[in-house]
């Protein structure tokens, strides 16, 4: 745990919801590796809090399959389960694929904005060479499409799963030869097509956007063998 990225509290941001962004942060970036012990005392001190908001984001975190907890043993970081990965990706395939359709109906401009404000960010972003900061409005872009149709629980359900595959996300990078000017690029082509209420090259461009992560899962097993469960 000495590797953890802390990050500064959000303004109006819960000791909580504080706890659970920067512990989900550093798993999904394999700073908290698949199958290391945490302790509450310690990830508390790190973050400034005390360990009751520590424990409940553990909690949370167990109820999404990504945190074991042992009672009277304490807590670990939990091996990677490749179906887990699969459904989470099949998932967000499907409901993204779906709508992005929803989007190009009911964007309003203010909702056009919005998104192109994001994608402006990222192309900053890269620019300066700032790719770290590009994940988490990757994540603001996507989630956005989900509110414009308010289906902000529907996200909910699908961010319980989706963590999973993030961190093989992560680990796939050396893996695979993805840029984040693809990426960047994709995110604009897509706000482009819902600005052309262009339902097709919508569902085209998702679908391009989120298969450029297909992972070579044999592959990451052999690279990082001790971080998958049953491997």
């Amino acid at each position: 745990m000495n590797d953890m990225n802390i990050t500064e509290r959000h303004a109006k941001e819960s000791a909580r919801d504080y706890a659970l962004r920067i512990i989900k942060e550093n798993i999904v970036s394999i700073n908290l590796v698949p199958g290391c012990s945490v302790s509450e005392k310690e990830l508390a001190s790190k973050m400034g809090l005390s360990r009751t908001p520590v424990r409940e984001a553990l909690i949370e975190l167990s109820k999404t399959q990504i945190v074991e907890i042992f009672p009277q043993k304490g807590s670990s970081i939990a091996l990677i389960d490749t179906e887990l990965v699969e459904e989470a990706r099949f998932l967000r395939l499907v409901l993204e694929t779906a709508i992005i359709e929803l989007v190009c109906d009911v964007a309003t401009k203010e909702d056009i904005a919005k998104l192109e404000e994001n994608v402006m960010l990222q192309e900053l972003y890269l620019k300066n060479s700032l790719s770290h900061k590009l994940l988490c409005l990757d994540d603001e872009l996507h989630k956005q499409l989900f509110i414009i149709c308010k289906k902000e629980r529907t996200y909910d359900m699908l961010e319980r799963l989706i963590i999973h595959f993030d961190r093989v996300r992560n680990l796939s990078l050396s893996t695979v030869n993805v840029k984040d000017k693809q990426i960047v690029d994709d995110h604009r082509d897509i706000v482009e097509a819902i600005k052309k209420r262009d339902k097709e090259m919508a569902k085209k461009v998702i679908k391009k956007h989120l298969t450029r992560y297909e992972l070579d899962i044999k592959l990451i097993q052999e690279r990082y063998p001790s971080y998958f469960k049953n491997t």
